[in-house]
């Protein structure tokens, strides 16, 4: 019984077991079906939308889709034509992008092509674009086409129309058109450059005597290339580009022709020197070499910037050569001129600025039609301050020269009895006044400096101031003369300076202003101060070897002698004493130095060689003869021709070297001297 029960609990289970495993197994197929079927049911869902877009024409009004073919082409031929366009500039792209010195025409070729092609981009792309607007427009408002479909569309025509309309238009091209004309704006600064060679330089000193060899211009092959890539540039507005190049290369070029002629020196100011004579070597090449670069480089640069640019028009080229004139430095030279002027005022400083003057009125012209122009204003302005600048300060100069030499006659004369500098300096320089060089010169500019004041200027006042500076100069030398205590070195200076007068302007300019009879007089007057200077001086050395009471005779030798030891004595010690003053004194004239000291020799030394001849030997053989016979005959004579020379000066003649603020003698030196009082 039991076993039965247990048979039946197991079969139940048996069973149980297999219902539940079958039905495992068909939830699992139950699964994968389901799972199919979602894979299934979301490729449905994906499609939906263009199935719905496929059905919308369906659903729309049917004269909206019988309308919409025709939109659609209107549209669509702009907007292929404008790709077509775009496919053509990518087409340019290899040539555009490759060197233009190999093929410079076919370059600018393709490259006007491009400007075609963006000028039609720029002209139909917003056409097309609004084409596309009114259709999708179209589309929107007839409910023809997807809304989704129509956002993107409305998206990327914005984007289109945003490109149009802002900086991206000039992008058309992807930057091809910025490119090309960068590589044309290269090659035309290497033309430029490959053909600009500095100017070869000679000495400078023979520059002032070189012919006009201004520098050959450029190949007319490269002119006309620089032209067609100036062409090019001004179609697309980089003008300006192409003149800052050319402006840099050629002003470079002048700036290296210039190089070789060491022009530091116009870069110096006021405070770097005292006065006009520590750089008055400067003014000279400042003329020359001004006139060089005008009438060498800049008329070169002149012609070529007119040869270069002539077809763009006269501003264009003209403030092209400005800026190169401005550049390569022009206005340095001018400049220098200008602190010329602002120097300290002193008489030298007058010759200075009547060469400045001449250079400057030797170029007029030149500057006139090289500078004349509106670009060159600057240039105008700085010239004009400089002209007027140097008749201002020539004017006011020469007119108060008389008063600074009267304002020296307060001054002691020299203490040696020379020539004040002021003497030689003044008549030596009136002379250069009146010579070839500077009377016309400072005429003109006497003239002018009248004709702004509205009055008149005639010859005569010229003359009559020069003659009245020589006039103040003689009664300077009037005052001196009196002012020695010594009346030898009176006479020794009223001397020099008679001669000096007399030697130093007869046969000259102002000489013959001045007259032979003037002249005549200051050569006697000479000769008259030489033999009261000799009578009173030398000349009273052989009373001191007299012969009186020396008749020799036997028993008197020993009185005899010492009559000659006291007369030596007397005549040494009169000799000492005159020789050691006058050896200070200056004979500056060579030949009048030389005549009085054999004057002085004639008048003292056959007397005492007659002397020591007769009455030497009674001294000679005394042990004490040394001290009396004192000199020997040639050593006299050596000792008197060696006085009266000049010391050396520590500065020269009227042609400037360094000079202290004094003369020799204590005189203010004139050539340092302000508007004030000195």
């Amino acid at each position: 019984m039991a076993n039965s029960v247990n048979d039946k609990s197991i079969e139940s289970l048996i069973s149980a077991s297999k219902s539940l495993r079958l039905s495992l197994q068909k939830s699992q197929g139950l699964g994968s079906a389901l799972e199919k079927a979602g894979n299934r049911f979301e490729e449905i869902n994906q499609r939906l939308p263009s199935l719905e877009a496929a059905v919308r024409p369906i659903r729309a009004d049917k004269e909206a889709l019988a309308a919409v073919g025709g939109h659609i082409n209107r549209a669509v031929g702009p907007a292929a034509a404008v790709l077509k366009v775009f496919d053509a500039v990518h087409g340019l792209e290899k040539s555009l992008l490759s060197d233009p010195r190999s093929d410079l025409p076919g370059y600018l070729s393709v490259l006007k092509r491009l400007e075609e092609a963006l000028r039609f981009l720029g002209d139909n792309c917003g056409l097309a674009i609004q084409w596309l607007e009114d259709i999708v427009e179209y589309l929107e408002d007839n409910a023809v086409a997807d809304d989704r479909y129509l956002s993107n569309l409305k998206k990327s025509l914005k984007g289109l129309r945003e490109l149009q309309d802002g900086e991206g238009k000039a992008n058309l091209d992807g930057g091809l058109l910025e490119a090309a004309l960068e590589k044309l704006e290269n090659e035309f600064r290497r033309l430029l450059m490959e053909h600009s060679v500095p100017l070869p330089m000679s000495s400078s000193s023979s520059l002032g005597e070189q012919a006009c060899i201004a520098p050959s211009p450029l190949p007319v092959l490269v002119i006309q290339k620089l032209q067609a890539i100036i062409g090019r540039s001004i179609a697309n507005n980089r003008l300006e580009k192409c003149i800052s190049i050319y402006v840099e290369v050629r002003s470079s070029n002048v700036r290296a022709s210039l190089q070789a002629l060491n022009l530091d020196y116009l870069e110096i100011s006021i405070a770097e020197f005292n006065d006009v004579q520590s750089i008055e070597g400067y003014i000279a090449q400042w003329g020359k070499h001004l006139e060089f670069a005008v009438k060498h480089l800049f008329e070169a640069e002149y012609k070529l910037c007119n040869d270069v640019f002539e077809r763009i028009g006269l501003d264009v080229w003209m403030g092209c050569f400005a800026k190169i004139a401005a550049q390569a430095g022009i206005l340095a030279f001018l400049q220098f001129g200008k602190t010329v002027t602002e120097s300290k005022k002193d008489p030298i400083k007058l010759l200075k600025l009547l060469d400045i003057f001449a250079s400057l009125n030797k170029l007029r012209l030149d500057f006139n039609r090289l500078f004349g122009g509106a670009a060159c204003i600057e240039i105008q302005n700085l010239t004009r301050d400089l002209i007027k600048s140097v008749i201002d300060g020539a004017a006011e100069i020469f007119w108060e020269l008389l008063l600074q030499v009267q304002l020296q006659r307060q001054n002691p004369p020299p203490p040696d009895g020379s020539v004040p500098k002021l003497v030689s300096f003044i008549t030596d320089y009136c002379n250069k006044l009146l010579g070839d060089d500077y009377k016309p010169l400072l005429t003109q500019v006497l003239i002018i400096d009248r004709s702004w004041k509205h009055e008149k200027f005639q010859e005569k006042l010229l003359i009559n101031e020069v003659l009245e500076i020589i006039k103040a100069i003689e009664i300077n030398l009037e005052t001196w003369i009196k002012a020695y205590e010594d009346a030898s070195l009176s006479n020794l200076f009223a001397m020099n300076n008679h001669w000096h007068l007399y030697r130093h302007l007869k046969g000259t300019k102002l000489g013959v202003l001045l007259g032979d009879a003037w002249l005549k007089e200051h050569e006697q007057y000479k000769d008259y101060y030489a033999a009261v200077f000799l009578r009173d001086s030398w000349g009273k050395l052989p009373g001191h070897l007299s012969r009186e009471g020396l008749i020799l005779f036997s028993g008197g030798r020993a009185t005899a002698r010492d009559l000659v030891k006291k007369r030596l004595k007397t005549f040494n010690e009169a000799f000492d004493d005159m020789y050691k003053k006058q050896s200070n004194w200056i004979v500056s004239d060579k030949d009048l130095r030389e005549k009085t000291c054999h004057l002085i020799v004639q008048a003292v030394v056959p007397v005492y060689r007659s002397y020591m001849q007769n009455y030497g030997p009674l001294v000679e053989q005394d042990a004490s003869s040394s001290k009396y016979a004192k000199y020997s005959v040639q050593t006299l004579e050596k000792m008197l021709l060696s006085l009266f020379q000049p010391k050396p000066v520590r500065y020269g003649s009227f042609k400037g070297r360094q000079t202290s603020g004094k003369f020799n003698n204590g005189v203010t030196d004139l050539r340092r001297t302000t508007s004030a009082v000195v």
